[in-house]
């Protein structure tokens, strides 16, 4: 027997529903194991659907208790019922009432989708089709309807129930029962529904919208655990003043409620009213939380609310259309935290994000266009292309028309577009009509995959003083030219250059065709072409650059973003080169501590970032095949020691004054930035003088008085065998032993030691009492930092790392198939490293591709990681 790989839905198969559901009245009466759920739904033929079609209601996993069509049981004739699916064989052609009792185990749901039940707290999460978990139901994003639920539950259990929309009615029931009603005016499709209920400790503060409203907004979490959830209340307040400033968006209910769970596949869920998050991104003090925690908090609070008016208000008409709401919000939410901390921080970030994440996804079996024109299992389509590029359109939409058109086109989709599930021609027809310009072209982002490659050549002519620059656009297959804003600008060794080029406005220029050539007059120097400012387009750019060059830029240009890119060249070509140890890597150490004096206590937290070097998986990014993960992680070694050794008098300078500056915690961009460019430095010193760095790092283990500079630390530590590292886990573990988030930083730490023991480390972590393959976060923590984190022992010669998390797959496919899919992602790179890894690689996914009743998750990712074309 073999798994056969899931059919393909295909966009140009779609058709709207035959049928619409209006109303649904859900009476949801809780049970740790057997919950009943009736839905009444109030139905009516679809007037652009098939008016002679049955009706059939999606399911999984359900069991039908009693079916009632306008209040009469139906004959066994008339419909056909399994745990997959509902059908009526001669559905109404008029307006009709459909009564359906379902059973569900909300304990036993180990896949996380639909009701499930957590550490004793009743969650839902159906997106993107986890509401047919629950009910038989038309389950798709363009049915829209208008929900009232009814929530009942045993009171000592489940003190607070929560739903979507307004509370309308609460009450006390008999036998120590109570009840909650909701009601959301605003229609939604099913994937949106919500419900919480348990033993819940919250935060609440008012807010007033710009429109007058008042809202009360809470933030629900484990009792005694209210203080953390501080940060999380005040993100949830200035994301909505900001909405309310930068979009003109403003909320639309009584009550806004966010509720942290432990037990979820994802980062959170924008539930209209009701958010629910896995509690990583809500739960935050000074000795749990890092700075990235702290960022990562603000920046998803943030990003869930925005879909409230991208992806709530105006919906997607089918999952084909995801990234008109993820990357629309992601977009949204970027800009929000480029205003709440550094624009260019934020914006190098996100650079290094998209790069590390989308690129390969881009350039491997995993590749799909921003709206894939087919998909097998949709869940496994949530991908940093449909989120990180889908942003980056969004960017480029903005450069190409300004930031008032801009405006105006946001404006007009929203009201064009309200109550509505819409589609990427909908949004970009509303810039279109703003503009007045033709976005045909530019809608080719959302149709090509690959990652476009941009050549420049650069002619200088002394004696005209002038510069021209020829551009190339090139990206693998066929198809016409994409539309590319490239940001740019001149910069010489006294500075930027005054020029002027008539093709050129606003410093932008847009390349529609193959090629374009540009004069620029007026340069009085030999140039340096400061290109893809702002990282204006996703794209790779090749220009020839030679070290000189790139420091030119480090030092004089006027863009923030490619001041960095320009080290990252130099580092990026030494670790390519295998030149860590070379001339031209002190001469680079020399040229940083230049930097440093210049300007590393003015903005340390840019200084942090110019000092870090390309990651391993970056390096493995920019080769074209037989990667050795070995091989470049010694060259990154190599290098970090000699800036270390080079560095090393400014690095125990800026240690001292930068911890003589943080004697109080906040999580503020400022002080943060001034931790990142302190922890920096230990990084460097302690590769370069590895005994003086054990005992640097365990001090600052034991004196740290938050949890950045303690984990990092413990991250220094990692990389330094012996006894002091040992200790440093040891007492951590113990230290946080009840601290579930901290200890999967612990967790994950172990997991990414780039040493040959470490796979014998995992498999004793692995019998730790605090791990558990039914939490999400546990597995991330361990068996995904492996798998994402630690390219020297996930690909290991021997395929053992390989063989580990295959196994790990497996086990988990049969209990939670969405994570299981996300873990087997790891090998999309497979086909890029050298011959005996890839082998062993093969070898692994063809063993899963062949198991027997694998899940669709599974089975889609298996197939498409495993082909060889």
């Amino acid at each position: 027997m073999r798994t056969e790989t899931p059919p393909l839905i295909r966009l140009e198969d779609y058709r709207p529903s035959d049928f619409l559901i209006d109303r649904v009245d859900l009476h949801v009466r809780l049970h740790p194991t057997a919950t009943r759920i009736i839905a009444i739904l109030a139905m009516r033929p679809n007037p652009a659907g098939d008016t002679a079609a049955s009706l059939h209601l999606d399911g999984d996993e359900l069991t039908l208790v009693a079916l009632d069509l306008d209040g009469e049981p139906l004959a066994p004739e008339a419909y056909a019922a399994t745990p997959a699916g509902l059908t009526l064989m001669r559905p109404p052609r008029r307006p009709f009432v459909l009564r359906i009792e379902t059973e569900v185990d909300p304990s036993a749901n180990t896949k996380l989708m639909g009701l499930y039940r957590s550490s004793a707290v009743y969650c839902t999460q159906c997106e993107a089709d986890g509401f047919r978990r629950i009910t038989y139901f038309l389950d798709r994003p363009d049915v829209l309807s208008v929900y009232t639920t009814r929530i009942e539950a045993d009171r000592d259990e489940a003190p607070v129930l929560l739903g979507n929309g307004n509370p309308v009615e609460a009450g006390a029931l008999g036998a120590g029962r109570h009840y909650a009603v909701w009601h959301d005016p605003h229609p939604k499709p099913a994937y949106l529904f919500a419900l919480v209920a348990g033993r819940l400790g919250h935060v609440a503060k008012p807010f007033t919208t710009m429109e007058g409203r008042a809202v009360t907004l809470a933030v629900y979490v484990e009792p005694g655990k209210e203080a953390r959830a501080a940060y999380a209340l005040d993100a949830v307040e200035r994301a909505m003043r900001w909405d309310e400033t930068a979009f003109g968006r403003a909320y639309d209910l009584d009550v806004f409620n966010v509720v942290a769970v432990s037990d979820f596949n994802m980062g959170a869920m924008e539930n209209k009213g009701l958010n629910i998050f896995n509690d990583k991104y809500v739960l935050a003090s000074p000795e749990t939380a890092t700075d990235a925690d702290y960022a990562a908090i603000e920046a998803i609070i943030a990003h869930e609310y925005f879909h409230n008016w991208s992806g709530n208000r105006v919906t997607c008409r089918d999952w084909f259309q995801l990234c008109l709401k993820e990357g629309l919000t992601v977009f949204r939410d970027q800009e929000f935290s480029s205003d709440m901390r550094s624009r260019p921080v934020h914006r190098i970030a996100e650079v290094r994000a998209l790069r590390a994440r989308q690129f390969p996804e881009d350039e491997g079996p995993l590749r799909h266009p921003v709206r894939p024109a087919a998909y097998a299992e949709i869940n496994n389509f949530y991908t940093a292309t449909v989120y990180e590029k889908g942003a980056e359109i969004v960017r480029m939409l903005r450069t190409l028309l300004g930031p008032a058109v801009f405006r105006a086109g946001m404006n007009r989709y929203f009201a064009d577009n309200d109550g509505r599930a819409a589609t990427v021609e909908d949004f970009l027809a509303a810039f279109a009509t703003e503009s007045g310009r033709d976005l045909t072209a530019f809608a080719r982002w959302y149709e090509r995959p690959g990652t476009p490659r941009l050549s420049v050549e650069t002619v200088y002519d002394v004696g005209a003083q002038s510069c021209t620059l020829t551009l190339r656009q090139s990206l693998d297959g066929d198809g016409p030219p994409l539309v590319i804003p490239v940001a740019l600008g001149l910069v010489g060794a006294s500075g930027p250059l005054d020029a002027t080029c008539p093709q050129v406005e606003d410093d932008v220029f847009v390349l529609d065709g193959e090629s374009a050539t540009l004069r620029f007059d007026g340069v009085a120097e030999q140039p340096v072409p400061s290109l893809l400012r702002g990282f204006s387009a996703p794209v790779r750019l090749d220009i020839s650059l030679g070290d000189a060059d790139r420091l030119i830029l480090l030092r004089h240009d006027t863009d923030p973003f490619n001041r960095w890119q320009a080290a990252q060249g130099i580092a990026m070509r030494l670790l390519l080169d295998g030149a860590g140890s070379s001339e031209a890597a002190t001469a680079f150490g020399v040229a940083l501590g230049a930097f440093l004096d210049a300007e590393g206590l003015a903005d340390p937290a840019f200084a942090a970032l110019v000092l870090g070097l390309p990651s391993e998986s970056e390096v493995a990014n920019e080769m074209a095949g037989g990667v050795d993960p070995d091989a470049i992680h010694r060259a990154r070694t190599d290098l970090r020691r000699s800036l270390g050794r080079t560095l090393r008098g400014r690095l125990e300078t800026l240690d001292a004054a930068l911890g003589a500056d943080l004697a109080a915690y906040s999580p503020d961009a400022a002080s943060a930035g001034r931790r990142a460019l302190r922890n920096a430095a230990l990084d460097l010193m302690a590769t370069a003088d590895p005994a003086r760095g054990a005992i640097r790092a365990g001090e600052r283990l034991d004196t740290a008085t938050n949890m950045t500079d303690r984990l990092a630390a413990l991250s220094v530590l990692a990389q330094l065998p012996g006894a002091d590292r040992e200790a440093g886990f040891d007492a951590f573990g113990r230290r946080f032993a009840e601290e579930p988030l901290v200890l999967d930083k612990w967790f994950a730490i172990q997991a990414t030691i780039p040493e040959d023991g470490t796979l014998a480390r995992i498999e004793a972590l692995r019998r730790h009492p605090a791990f558990a393959m039914t939490n999400p976060n546990r597995v991330r923590a361990l068996i995904g930092s492996l798998a994402f984190g630690n390219p020297t022992q996930f690909a290991r010669a021997d395929g053992a790392g390989f063989a580990l998390v295959g196994e790990t797959v497996e086990a988990l496919d049969r209990t939670n198939p969405q994570l299981a899919a996300k873990l087997l992602t790891a090998f999309g790179p497979w086909k890029k490293w050298e011959t005996n890894r890839a082998a062993a690689a093969a070898e692994i996914l063809n063993r899963i591709k062949a198991i027997p009743g694998l899940s669709r998750d599974v089975a889609d990712i298996a197939a498409r990681v495993a082909d060889r074309r």
